[in-house]
């Protein structure tokens, strides 16, 4: 189990003023917080990234983690005074400024903390980075296919391409972590949004398995799934998921019709 660490109060401290504004993005307006404060829902496969490094830095003292309603929800004047995006996750800090995004967070919190969760060379280290933007530059945008109201075309182009980027990760992964032998915050920003794949694509899509034809990636879920920090980041968001099953939502916005109605489009993948 990972020491607990205290988030080092002047580490960003610095004389001046331009690099203190790369740290702290924006303020929030009203809402005081006396310590740094994760604005977050368990479902959130972002906020789970910093889950995962808030449990595995030993931080939950130093870090208090809080519903979107704090700030009075989504489009509230104080949710977009801590984030122009209307986005979550955001971390509030008791001087009164933001950090917005989920990788931003991620990384602050970490120099906070004095480091850590990087691979060990350069080389390794450049593959973490290119795993977390495929999967901020090319996954994130187009998860929703697999849990919004959209047409079938979309939806079923969509998921052709989530296939895709599940075989650049195989081509990427050096396990037995995804860039080598630790767990970096590549690792962090993919497997909770795995999670959404290997919940959903099965039960509602009719896929055997997310990890066919995938052996690196199946040895690497296998590997982030043993681990205690992410065992219960993966228990949080898997809650998330049961929620939306229990209130029918792919019943409710008309997906699991639609993926019946339309054999034109292909939905089960290999």
């Amino acid at each position: 189990m990972a020491a607990a660490m205290r988030l080092q109060t002047n580490k960003l401290t610095s004389s001046s003023t331009a690099c203190r504004r790369t740290a702290v993005i924006v303020r929030a307006e009203k809402f005081t917080v006396t310590k740094p404060t994760l604005i977050d829902a368990p479902v959130s496969n972002h906020g789970a990234r910093v889950r995962h490094v808030i449990y595995a830095k030993g931080l939950e003292g130093e870090v208090d983690i809080v519903s979107p309603m704090a700030l009075g929800g989504f489009g509230s004047e104080q949710f977009l005074a801590a984030n122009p995006q209307n986005k979550m996750p955001i971390l509030l800090l008791p001087d009164g400024s933001s950090v917005p995004e989920s990788e931003v967070i991620a990384q602050y919190l970490l120099d906070k903390a004095g480091g850590g969760m990087q691979a060990p060379t350069p080389e390794l280290r450049a593959v973490a980075a290119l795993a977390t933007r495929i999967h901020d530059q090319y996954i994130t945008p187009i998860q929703a296919c697999m849990y919004r109201k959209m047409e079938a075309g979309e939806r079923a182009a969509l998921l052709q391409q989530l296939v895709k980027q599940l075989d650049v990760l195989e081509g990427i992964c050096v396990g037995p972590y995804i860039a080598g032998p630790d767990i970096t915050t590549g690792d962090s920003a993919l497997f909770p949004t795995v999670v959404f794949m290997t919940y959903i694509l099965p039960r509602y899509f009719g896929w055997r398995d997310v990890f066919v034809g995938r052996p690196k990636l199946a040895a690497w879920w296998g590997r982030m799934q043993q681990d205690e920090h992410a065992k219960r980041v993966i228990a949080e968001v898997t809650s998330g998921l049961e929620k939306w099953s229990a209130n029918n939502r792919w019943s409710e916005l008309g997906i699991s019709q639609q993926l019946q109605q339309h054999s034109e489009y292909k939905w089960v993948y290999p």
